[in-house]
């Protein structure tokens, strides 16, 4: 038991407490560093004052009687902090420890720690005193997208929070961004071109025009007011990038008004995969039909495989996925940039039955439903 004689009290150093009960608990400690009467409570990384009384005189455990007045009946509540252990140290030995401490007093992995630790508290400090002269931007590329569908997210193209980001000065002009994209990712800034996305009426987030050269010149604030303007609270971009047989970027093709940049998704009804194959520029009076053996390559099949085609549109409040006429023009069928296209082989007559999900539009709603039932039990 802690005696209460102050006498007694003079050189007790630390109360370490346990909170809680045999099923667990939380741990902390009562320290007066420098013996006097000034208590500090140490509760992981807070740090408080405290008196006496409550470092000391409050640690017993046990029950406590409680007056609520207005001649109420007492009562008697279980406290649950118990002092567990405490430290004293010898008078005579005061000096020796109550002394300063030097770095060499230190142990050299903590020293490593400690400047590690207050290094990155310093830098947080930094930035969060100077985040208002700096934008975020967010690039995501093919390589996100192959990483991301059919693992990560099955609608739309990527998962922002998980593509690489850049912190840049707003004031810098867009082409100091360029080669900073260029050192990260090895893309030589002139074979770059960026795409701003948008989200649409119907929630979609697609990337919907390439940066214009006008566009280029201006500042990273400026453009992330555009962005702003688009509804994005950050800037994000999609980095287009083309590579040669060698795999290493090559020129870009150039992309007129007859242009239609449409990313592609392939489904297999036997695994139920649905996995990111790429994309391509259409034109816009062109059909389905023209692409569909460049499709088979993209996918590994042979050029005379039999696919369906079905347009992603939306997935809020339901899954909406029609199915593509491969001989009506991609203007007809109001296709447009940033719009995604999901194909599959042709399933042979009377396979339908066989297969839980035999198409794009069935496997979808699957997952959109798979997706609100796991959310539910979150929140359950």
């Amino acid at each position: 038991m802690l005696s209460r004689s102050w006498r007694d009290l003079e050189l007790l150093l630390d109360v370490l407490v346990h909170s809680g009960g045999v099923h667990g608990g939380h741990y902390y400690a009562f320290i007066r560093p420098d013996l006097s009467e000034q208590w500090f409570k140490f509760d992981d990384e807070r740090v408080t004052k405290e008196d006496m009384k409550r470092a000391i005189e409050e640690q017993y455990g046990g029950e406590e009687e409680m007056n609520p007045g207005f001649n109420n009946t007492p009562f008697k509540f279980t406290k649950y902090s118990n002092a567990y252990m405490l430290v004293y140290i010898r008078e005579s030995d005061k000096d020796k420890i109550m002394c300063n401490v030097d770095e060499k007093d230190i142990a050299e992995h903590l020293r490593i720690r400690l400047k590690r630790e207050q290094e990155e508290k310093e830098q947080k400090k930094t930035e969060k005193s100077e985040a208002h002269l700096y934008t975020i931007i967010k690039v995501a590329r093919d390589k996100d997208m192959r990483e991301q569908i059919g693992r990560d997210i099955y609608f739309d193209l990527v998962d922002h929070d998980k593509v690489h980001s850049f912190r840049i000065q707003k004031q810098l002009p867009f082409s100091v961004f360029k080669e900073e994209v260029a050192k990260e990712f090895g893309v030589p800034v002139h074979f770059q071109r960026f795409w701003l996305w948008a989200k649409r009426q119907n929630n979609t987030y697609r990337p919907i025009r390439p940066l214009s050269t006008q566009q280029e010149a201006e500042s990273v604030g400026q453009l992330r007011e555009i962005s702003n303007k688009m509804q994005n609270h950050e800037l994000k971009l999609f980095l287009e990038v083309e590579l040669g047989l060698d795999l290493h970027p090559c020129p870009l093709p150039d992309k007129t008004k007859e242009d239609i940049l449409l990313f592609f998704k392939l489904y297999d009804p036997e695994k139920e995969e649905l996995r990111y194959v790429g994309r391509l520029f259409v034109k816009a009076l062109g059909k389905p039909a023209d692409i569909l053996s460049k499709l088979n390559e993209m996918a590994g099949f042979s050029p005379s495989v039999e696919i369906q085609l079905f347009e992603e549109i939306k997935f809020e409040p339901n899954v909406m996925c029609d199915h593509i006429d491969n001989n009506v023009p991609f203007h007809s069928s109001q296709l447009e940039d940033g719009d995604i296209i999901c194909y599959q082989k042709s399933l042979p007559l009377g396979c339908n039955d066989q297969i839980r999900y035999p198409d794009v539009p069935s496997f979808l709603e699957y997952i959109r439903n798979r997706q609100r039932r796991q959310k539910k039990k979150i929140l359950a």
